[in-house]
């Protein structure tokens, strides 16, 4: 069994972005951070994207509207962002406050500068395999760290477990896209899928973005198969400072003795979209010196 280091990985791609930036004469790419509100979680992965930046060498401006703001006003601040030459990307933290529609906000962004790969124009654009979209970062981190471990699903069974927009709808996409390191055949899985353990027995690469807890189990995992573990949970742990460990949709203890390779949790995807949203910052930039 070989861990997928997702830290590693990451590490290179913002090596790499950080030469081409330190290259760049004149202005340089730059990403809005729009946070609204103080939630824990939010305020922890913000100040990562920021960090971030910095090391690239990445302008960031991180803008904290209260969580008081209507929709009307954080459309407005959008708009904004979307008008200014000299903004390249624009990430809209979510979780949003319950009175905000999400969806909506995803859209109000600019297709140009929606680095988070989540208006319905890059959606569109990962279906018709345009690749000048931006495709939403944690799916794109999984199919680079995929290709950067040597795994190549050409011709291969790849199972998504979960349905969501920001996962498992773009992951299924880009891996049955006519390209290389793709051509996969993919079958997706949810709550309401039926003889679920006989589905992900078969598959080659397993995808797990379901959001429950250490929910696959190895008598779900055929041996030999490689496993990306996206989920982050919380479970109660009276042994730990915090009260809490973090753990995968993956009872990594039991699986992963089963694959050739497999993701940890933490350190396994998160680090991947963090660098990838850092990499559709620049791809933004690129795109807006051809205008």
């Amino acid at each position: 069994m070989k861990l997928i280091d997702g830290n590693q990985i990451a590490q290179t791609i913002i090596a790499e972005l950080k030469a081409e930036v330190f290259a760049i004469d004149g202005r340089k790419p730059c990403i809005a951070l729009v946070r609204v509100g103080d939630d824990p979680a939010s305020i922890s992965y913000v100040r990562k994207k920021e960090k971030t930046s910095a090391e690239i060498g990445i302008t960031s401006r991180v803008i904290l509207p209260p969580v008081t703001i209507s929709q009307d006003e954080l459309f407005a601040l959008i708009d904004q962002l979307n008008a200014d030459p000299e903004v390249d990307g624009i990430l809209v933290q979510s979780p949003l406050p319950g009175h905000i529609d999400e969806v909506a906000v995803f859209r109000r962004v600019s297709p140009e500068k929606d680095v988070d790969g989540f208006n319905t124009i890059n959606l569109g654009k990962v279906a018709q395999e345009d690749p000048t979209g931006f495709v939403a970062c944690t799916p794109a981190g999984i199919m680079e760290m995929l290709a950067r471990s040597g795994v190549d699903l050409k011709g291969r069974h790849v199972v998504v477990l979960g349905r969501s927009l920001i996962v498992g709808k773009p992951v299924a996409l880009l891996a049955l896209q006519k390209k290389a390191g793709a051509n996969g055949t993919v079958t997706i899985c949810h709550s309401q899928t039926a003889n679920l353990p006989e589905i992900t027995r078969q598959a080659d690469v397993l995808i797990a973005a379901i959001g429950r807890a250490e929910f696959v189990t190895a008598d779900m995992v055929k041996p030999g198969a490689v496993v990306i573990d996206v989920g982050i949970n919380r479970v109660p742990d009276a042994t730990k400072k915090t009260g809490y460990r973090l753990t995968g949709d993956v009872a990594f203890a039991s699986v992963a003795p089963l694959c050739s390779q497999i993701t940890p949790v933490p350190g396994g995807v998160g680090p991947m979209t963090v660098a990838m949203l850092m990499s559709n910052t620049v791809k933004a930039w690129r795109l807006s010196q051809k205008k």
